[in-house]
């Protein structure tokens, strides 16, 4: 039963797509924001651990900087809650 309404992915910031300044990444941007080298990008997102890729032409694909500045502020909440149970249980 398709409603016709276009699935909204959770990821995406709700402000960036009001103001229509939703950012698609390449690849090598990706590569640079992250630190991350190409296969790794793909074996995360395989995994379902890296925001999955949105497809621009038939023959390239990039990802929406909001997802993938997510990803990396989850990254930085999790080595900084770790570092603080660390810190605790001393």
């Amino acid at each position: 039963m398709a409603s016709g309404a276009p699935v909204r992915d959770p990821m995406i910031n709700g402000s960036e797509i009001a103001a229509g300044a939703i950012r698609i990444l390449r690849l090598p941007e990706v590569c640079r924001l992250t630190g991350l080298k190409r296969a790794m990008i793909y074996r995360l997102q395989q995994r379902k651990s890296f925001p999955q890729s949105v497809k621009i032409t038939d023959h390239a694909v990039g990802w929406i900087n909001a997802e993938v500045q997510a990803w990396l502020e989850q990254r930085v909440a999790a080595r900084q809650g770790g570092a603080k149970e660390k810190i605790e249980s001393r």
